[in-house]
């Protein structure tokens, strides 16, 4: 196995790792094999013994740096997704998993980054000694369900939350998301207004189409969508129209390209579907990263969101990667197109470190 530092530095812009440790109870410091083992025979998921995250697989493929996510959906006692029944519920669990965040920062596992003098910190840390460096992260909201009040914002913000997506699937508190449509609501307004004020990056993925325009039309601030394919492969409202991704292009915006097989394949139905019988290859995910790059006429706005483990495992991702590391299969694909090295580097780390170190400027 080649060290690391042989191999270029990675930024995945999504990965849940809190809700695997917390609510797979998967102890992300074995290897995905042990995670495997451990997870034989178990039933309660459908992912269950093909996860394909752990902190020695995103070592073994360099990913030094990562949008690490908080998730709690709320869903009123109608709403038949899977979710609690309270903000307030919400809450406490992804107060659980901020708990876990600094358990594995303790441990020295990962190191939280809330700063340009922090990621630049990182970086040249990293760089030098990769093996013995925690793993960089910025913590993000994936849904805004669990800020009960605009106070538990103040309250996120001061323990590091620094990227926030308002809405997830369904109808949500602060916004309609994938799979529901409706205008922003005056609370959704209000968020996004306070998130101005705290200078927040705004995750545009999730956002029904009438959500996202109403929040790119009122948002002044940093915007960028973390985990989010082309709707010109698949037509979903759950991927972004030629239209929405040049509106991201005038924003300055990075887009993270994602690994969820059915974002990637038209028609994939879930449970029956399979990669290998929909030849769903890491090339789906080049193709996607190259319409962005035709779209913008240069290299500056995509890059890597994987979403790998959020909820889906081996079952429902590309059949050529096993682990996480096989994101350095990308490097020479994006070759094998025409990108220069430059371009490449772009891609696989530039464009969201640039992104932040503006923001953080």
């Amino acid at each position: 196995m080649n060290s690391s530092s042989d191999k270029l530095l990675i930024f995945d812009a999504h990965l849940d790792l809190s809700m695997n440790a917390m609510e797979w109870n998967r102890d992300l410091r074995w290897s995905v094999d042990e995670i495997r083992e451990s997870e034989r025979g178990m039933n309660d998921k459908p992912d269950r013994a093909k996860g394909t995250v752990s902190f020695p697989a995103m070592r073994e493929g360099n990913i030094g740096i990562c949008v690490a996510t908080q998730i709690a959906r709320y869903v009123d006692r109608n709403n038949p997704l899977p979710g609690w029944h309270s903000q307030e519920q919400a809450w406490a669990q992804t107060q659980g998993q901020w708990a876990w965040y600094q358990a594995m920062e303790d441990t020295g596992q990962m190191v939280q980054i809330t700063h340009a003098k922090a990621l630049q910190k990182h970086l040249k840390q990293w760089k030098e000694d990769p093996e013995n460096t925690p793993i960089g992260y910025i913590l993000s909201l994936e849904g805004a369900d669990s800020i009960v009040t605009l106070d538990h914002l103040h309250r996120a913000y001061a323990y590091g939350l620094r990227a926030l997506g308002p809405a997830h699937y369904g109808p949500g508190a602060y916004a309609f998301g994938t799979d529901s449509t409706g205008p922003l609501p005056q609370k959704g307004k209000e968020l996004l207004k306070e998130m101005d004020q705290l200078h927040m990056i705004l995750d545009a993925t999730h956002l029904c189409d009438q959500c996202f325009w109403e929040a790119i039309g009122i948002y002044r601030g940093p915007v960028w969508a973390s985990h989010n394919n082309c709707r010109k492969f698949v037509d979903h409202n759950r991927q972004f129209s030629d239209e929405m991704i040049h509106a991201l292009l005038e924003r300055k915006a990075v887009i993270g390209i994602a690994l969820d097989a059915w974002m990637m394949v038209p028609d994939w139905i879930r449970g029956e579907s399979t990669p290998e019988g929909k030849n769903v290859t890491l090339e789906l995910a080049v193709n996607n990263i190259d319409h962005i790059c035709q779209l913008a006429g240069n290299s500056l706005h995509a890059g890597i969101g994987t979403d790998l483990d959020g909820a889906f495992g081996k079952e429902q991702t590309p059949y050529d990667l096993d682990t996480i590391a096989d994101l350095q299969k990308l490097p020479a694909m994006l070759s094998q197109r025409g990108y220069s090295e430059k371009d490449i580097e772009n891609i696989m780390y530039k464009n969201f470190l640039r992104f932040l170190e503006e923001v953080w400027e």
